[in-house]
């Protein structure tokens, strides 16, 4: 199946990985909610990090290696990794040919609005041999220039959902109505003022719960937190202002955050890297095109 793969995925725009001599990222223009890339590392390349979405991928060539959840994890070509949100983990290369893979980060709230109420299944083993799984993520992963559309998108998480759900090491929990309501209404409020600073008064008042009993409803309905949830927003209007070229210095203060150091920081904890090998990784993707 790997030279299948190797065949489908380098199609198009993911062949400016294989012929870079250097590491790179490549990024797709997707859909809000949505975000695909494809990669090529040798040694290590992510440090110990946590984001709020899942991370749903292939390996497509060399051996990845990560922790997760207590454990070192390898990935063959043709394997599929699914990384919950919120939960601690790095990555790289496992041998010295290098490593090349293709991910899926999707957030919770696209997944959560075809599940039916039921909160987002947990797939512990973190790698999965399947090869109908594998497929479903190929038809969204390669080739990455073509952009997704609506239908396409709406058939593509529902066969995923399907397979998370397959993988799951046990039954999604009903999430009550209430609770989902105000989960939802804090998280759309949230992504709307991702820019600014937001008062705990403003989610009481939008959702009519207390700051407590709101945090633990959006726990629940999105793994995560509201402030790291609207940081997490800000951190990906930050790579979107990354990948159009504009500085540093200047992107730090327009994605909301107090200085360029409070921004570094947080880029780091999220995605394992600072902002400035992100910035070089993608820019040898585009050098490598031009």
């Amino acid at each position: 199946m790997s030279l299948e793969l190797d065949r489908q995925a380098f199609e198009g725009l993911g062949r400016l990985c294989v012929d870079a001599a250097e590491n790179c990222i490549i990024s797709a223009s997707d859909p809000a909610g949505m975000e695909r890339i494809e990669a090529r590392f040798h040694g290590s390349a992510f440090d110990l990090h946590r984001h709020d979405t899942y991370a749903i991928g292939v390996t497509l060539h060399g051996v990845q290696t990560f922790r997760y959840l207590g454990a070192t994890r390898h990935s063959l070509p043709g394997q599929v990794i699914v990384l919950h949100p919120d939960e601690l983990h790095d990555g790289g290369a496992g041998t010295e040919e290098g490593l090349r893979y293709r991910m899926l980060y999707l957030e919770p709230s696209l997944m959560l609005d075809c599940l039916g109420g039921v909160s987002l299944p947990f797939v512990r083993d973190g790698v999965l041999t399947d090869d109908s799984f594998c497929a479903t993520l190929l038809s969204a992963l390669g080739p990455l220039e073509e952009e997704l559309d609506e239908l396409f998108v709406a058939d593509f998480l529902a066969q995923l959902m399907q397979s998370l759900a397959r993988h799951a090491g046990q039954p999604a929990k009903p999430i009550a109505r209430t609770a989902w309501r105000a989960a939802a209404l804090a998280r759309d409020y949230l992504t709307e003022n991702s820019g600014r600073l937001v008062r705990s008064g403003e989610l009481e008042a939008i959702t009519g719960l207390d700051r407590y009993a709101l945090s633990r409803h959006f726990r629940a309905a999105f793994c995560t937190s509201p402030h790291r949830f609207v940081v997490m927003r800000r951190l990906q209007s930050a790579r979107r202002m990354i990948a159009a070229g504009e500085p540093l210095a200047q992107i730090a203060i327009e994605a909301g955050f107090s200085d360029q150091s409070h921004f570094i920081r947080q880029f780091k904890k999220a995605f394992g890297m600072t902002p400035g090998r992100w910035s070089s990784l993608i820019q040898r993707a585009a050098a490598a095109a031009a």
